[in-house]
């Protein structure tokens, strides 16, 4: 309890907003740690990518439930009675008194199912292959394996803005919202479904080609049906169009009268919902990014470009097909 108290006192600033993404951050890159000292002692990746997905979950759910624990911790130091954990189940119906929003749950949800997917899908992925490309020259080097889980732990933090930011909110900021689901909420949720949707799909046409090749049954030397017909890199375009859903829905509350009160930006005018749509923007915008940039398309490219570069129909392929967003 010492060190709870301690930790709770250290991190409680006079807005709600920073005392969630605070704790939540330094959470992440605490996790990213314990796990990068194990990994660079045995100069192994395997659990690199699994620990990433266990890290957005830890953060999420310490970032849903930490203004409860506060408000229970403040309440028994006070000598007055503890506040209910929150209702799951009353949140969804919508119930006052919930201790929770719909939103905060939904996306909590959302991040949680795609960081599931895809830390087990990875983690199969290393385990049959026994090596990541990606780390075959840092691996070996301490400095740059340990700069390797903290880059992962700010992808993190920074993919999680918008969720930290919504879940630090009040409950009478959404008491103050419309119940019903709002524009912002549906074109969020159907970008967010339509994107894990075309990554899911994506991965399981690349896995199922990769088997096949194994299996004998093609000498494909690189994938052009299906989705990857549509796109170079459908999975990619499905990664960066279900983080814009999240935080299309994170912005339509953050950017409303009663979501600026909630972050301590009320007054501020158009300056208070270009911070709110900052926050909600990082997180697509990173992955953009990651994906554009740094160990996406380039890294994927570049290895497919220095084998089949020379070769007509790979010429053809990138000269016809989309790099990202895929054609009708």
């Amino acid at each position: 309890m010492a060190v709870l108290s301690t930790l709770l006192h250290a991190t409680a600033f006079s807005r709600p907003f920073l005392s969630t993404i605070v704790p939540s951050i330094a959470l992440a890159y605490t996790l990213q740690a314990a796990v990068a000292v194990p990994s660079i002692i045995a100069q192994s990746e395997r659990f690199y990518d699994l620990s990433g997905s266990l890290t957005y979950l830890s953060c999420t759910a310490l970032s849903l439930y930490l203004p409860t624990i506060r408000a229970r911790y403040a309440a028994a130091a006070a000598g007055a009675i503890k506040p209910a954990w929150p209702s799951v189940l009353g949140a969804l119906r919508g119930a006052s008194g919930a201790g929770l929003n719909w939103r905060q749950l939904v996306l909590s949800a959302a991040v949680s199912v795609w960081a599931t997917r895809l830390g087990t899908y990875l983690f199969q992925r290393i385990s049959a292959d026994g090596s990541d490309s990606r780390f075959d020259d840092i691996r070996q080097s301490p400095p740059k394996f340990l700069g390797a889980f903290f880059a992962q732990a700010t992808w993190v933090s920074l993919c999680l803005m918008p969720i930290l930011a919504i879940n630090s909110l009040p409950v009478s900021v959404f008491a103050s919202l419309p119940a019903a689901v709002g524009i912002t909420d549906v074109i969020g949720i159907l970008l967010y479904v339509g994107g894990l949707s075309f990554e899911v799909v994506a991965d399981r046409q690349k896995n199922g080609w990769v088997q096949e090749k194994k299996e004998k049954k093609h000498e494909e030397d690189f994938l052009t049906r299906g989705l990857w017909s549509k796109s170079r890199h459908p999975n990619y375009f499905g990664e960066a169009t279900l983080w814009t859903g999240i935080a299309t829905v994170a912005g339509g509350v953050l950017m409303s009268g009663p979501g600026q009160v909630g972050m301590g930006l009320a007054g501020w005018g158009l300056l208070g919902k270009a911070i709110a749509a900052g926050v909600c923007g990082v997180s697509p915008a990173f992955v953009s990014f990651l994906l554009l940039k740094v160990s996406g398309v380039p890294m994927s490219e570049g290895k497919y470009d220095k084998r089949y570069g020379d070769r007509e129909d790979y010429k053809k392929w990138k000269r016809e097909t989309p790099m990202l967003i895929p054609k009708l």
